[in-house]
């Protein structure tokens, strides 16, 4: 951990040298964000709920996914940028060193921009903690807290799958995109809305419903089974496979020679 606030302070102190660019940047993730939420906002100005979901509760349910996206993106982008690292013989010199590769590829890069998306998300949280009419209870809000560091974990452990199978391809795979950035777009709405295959992916194969959906039942009321409040654990089980196969990724792995 002191290395890894060595790394944190260093990276702070690379993007204050241009505060300017630092805090426009930080401007522009909050307003792109905000765009998806106008879109949300307009749909339900047409419409006065998405299959008996009312606004809140998409607000909801895309804050938490929002904001465990972007602290995800945030600390782990180094798994994000992989590819480039291993094209540039960046990940030979990182072999090398007295230290875990996992950290190290981890401390690469922290995108501390990304607080403007966490800014989105706080704000519709509060806003639906506001007026959704939840009676909030001491399981409730263990509920939220579940639900952000399960999803963070499961974000994550997306980025290292990602990473890892840099490893076998030599490139980036695109379709990838769709576990990571897709996921937090269609995750806007409660994942049933996209039918019962969706959902049924989304429970077994990539547990997304896990750390939104289910939980999501027991804080509005639709169900009051409070095993829903452990669900989102299973982001942090699913930590176990993206770390083995991303050891079986350094196992397979061959030098640049450069």
């Amino acid at each position: 951990m002191r290395l890894y606030r060595k790394y944190f302070a260093m990276h702070l102190k690379s993007e204050m040298q241009f505060r300017a660019s630092f805090f426009m940047t930080i401007l522009g993730q909050f307003l792109v964000s905000f765009s998806v939420f106008l879109g949300i906002h307009f749909m339900y100005l047409r419409f006065s709920d998405v299959k008996g979901y009312s606004y809140q509760d998409s607000l909801l349910c895309f804050s938490v996914v929002l904001l465990s996206f972007s602290i995800a993106e945030m600390f782990v982008r180094g798994f994000d940028t992989f590819a480039g690292m291993l094209g540039n013989g960046e990940f030979d010199r990182i072999l090398v060193r007295p230290r875990n590769e996992i950290l190290q590829v981890l401390c690469a890069r922290i995108a501390f921009t990304r607080v403007g998306r966490i800014a989105q998300a706080v704000v519709m949280f509060v806003y639906v903690v506001a007026t959704s009419g939840i009676r909030w209870s001491a399981v409730k809000i263990l509920a939220v807290v579940f639900m952000v560091v399960g999803g963070t974990a499961l974000f994550s452990a997306m980025f290292v799958i990602y990473a890892a199978l840099c490893f076998f391809t030599t490139q980036s795979l695109e379709f990838m995109n769709v576990f990571t950035d897709g996921a937090r777009e269609y995750g806007k709405y409660p994942i049933e809305v996209y039918g019962k295959r969706v959902l049924w992916i989304c429970t077994f194969l990539v547990p997304y419903a896990l750390v939104q959906y289910y939980p999501f039942l027991y804080l509005t009321g639709r169900s009051s089974n409070a095993a829903f409040v452990l669900l989102p654990s299973a982001g942090l089980l699913f930590l176990l496979p993206a770390v083995g196969l991303w050891k079986l990724g350094v196992r397979h792995f061959k030098s640049t020679g450069s």
